[in-house]
């Protein structure tokens, strides 16, 4: 049966792993203090084309907004995962019988 708790928790494990990819991505093409990957696609130059009026690159601000929603993403899944009565391991572990060794008696 789908109901709509379901719905919402794929819909934000959809957003979740896209953002997972995107913040990825992202954060391989800013550049470091060598270059870093945003030299494969047009050398040192390539801060200058994503460069924001206020001075703080566009790559950097969407790291930023990423970051935020990677956040979001995961505590909303979290407390998704709780409301629609996913166990955690631990729980589940504690269902496991355990045996106590027997010590032998001495006659």
């Amino acid at each position: 049966m789908i109901n709509t708790a379901n719905i919402i928790f794929f819909a934000f494990k959809f957003v979740h792993y896209c953002v997972c990819i995107g913040l990825i991505s992202v954060v391989l093409l800013q550049t470091g203090k060598s270059g870093g990957m945003a030299g494969v696609f047009g050398g040192g130059g390539s801060d200058q084309i994503f460069n924001a009026p206020s001075g703080i690159a566009f790559i950097k601000k969407l790291t930023v907004v990423m970051a935020c929603i990677f956040l979001f993403t995961s505590l909303m899944l979290t407390k998704l995962s709780t409301n629609i009565g996913m166990m955690s391991v631990v729980k589940q572990l504690s269902n496991i019988p355990v045996s106590v060794p027997v010590e032998p008696v001495d006659k």
